[in-house]
């Protein structure tokens, strides 16, 4: 496999395509099972859609994304009123000793809050605009890929990408989260969510290529920004082929029902698969900081870190 030096397509890399094992059998059940997996040679942005690339978007367009949008009570049974008003997730480090894993002691929807303003109505983006754009639900990513010419990749064609020509190793530059003390991802140090160390120098996102690249040149794989793929969630990949001539090529879950999470089944909210991980990703509780991990997102939800990137099928 290799990777074009000379690209055709400004601030895109070309990955040349070939077979990978995709997934893992060694950290969180719905990565596992590892199987063989066919891509086809495709391009890929070089780093996340950025704050200034996406507010080019907007103001070309006129768009207005998700977030920004007042809720309709009748899509949203049962949700109280306060949460009908635009707004988004925002993490915010939990102040009181924890009760519980409720992911709700440190996840605040707050009214106003952005991609223009990332942690709510008194924040900005003036100072970020080479971070990676946060507060996207699924339909503003296509909105943005769409208008831009390009398209959201598939869950297989963005771990293939990921993992940089390297095969079976734990992270996108090999076996050591931090090769000889050096980080190589913006991830959480100290005890999430409450401890923050910062050793890696970056509270929440940090501008794109301020880690090194992966071996196709592509930065910010890992850690930063949770990233969308056009894949359905499913709780596990399918069993390997049982034999090389049946392995799946291009594989996408077109399955929207399978998806929605039973929990909440009376809102029927597709989930796709968001992979890379994020700046809240941390050893004691998210160790999703790996080219096979994978995380399900509501398809009507965005968050202070989910983002984006695209890529061109041609």
């Amino acid at each position: 496999m290799r990777v074009e030096q000379e690209t055709a397509r400004p601030g895109m890399i070309r990955i040349e395509g070939g077979t990978f094992m995709m997934g893992s059998n060694d950290h969180y059940p719905e990565e596992a099972p590892a199987h063989p997996v066919k891509v086809d040679s495709f391009w890929m942005d070089e780093a996340p859609v950025t704050n200034g690339e996406f507010l080019a978007f907007v103001n070309a367009t006129g768009y207005v994304t998700f977030a920004e949008k007042r809720i309709e009570a009748r899509s949203y049974p049962g949700a109280p009123p306060q949460n009908l008003r635009a707004g988004s997730l925002v993490f915010t480090p939990p102040t009181k000793p924890l009760q519980s894993r409720d992911i709700s002691q440190w996840w605040v929807f707050t009214h106003g809050a952005t991609w223009r303003r990332p942690l709510g109505r008194k924040s900005s983006i003036g100072n970020i605009l080479d971070h990676p754009v946060v507060h996207i639900a699924f339909s503003d990513a296509e909105a943005y890929a769409a208008w831009a010419g390009k398209e959201l990749p598939t869950e297989a064609e963005w771990e293939f990408a990921a993992r940089g020509g390297l095969e079976q190793v734990e992270f996108a530059w090999g076996d050591e989260l931090t090769p000889g003390g050096k980080h190589m991802a913006n991830t959480w140090q100290g005890g999430f969510p409450s401890q923050n160390l910062m050793e890696d120098g970056f509270e929440r996102t940090s501008p794109i290529r301020s880690y090194p690249p992966n071996g196709y040149g592509l930065y910010d794989m890992i850690g930063n920004t949770w990233e969308w793929t056009t894949d359905f969630w499913t709780t596990c990949h399918p069993e390997a082929a049982a034999k090389p001539c049946c392995i799946p090529s291009n594989p996408r879950n077109l399955d929207p029902e399978g998806s929605i999470n039973p929990a909440q089944a009376q809102l029927a909210i597709p989930r796709k698969v968001l992979k890379g991980g994020s700046h809240l990703c941390a050893p004691n509780y998210c160790r999703r900081y790996r080219p096979a991990a994978r995380h399900a997102q509501e398809i009507d939800t965005s968050t202070s870190h989910v983002g984006f990137r695209c890529v061109v099928r041609r």
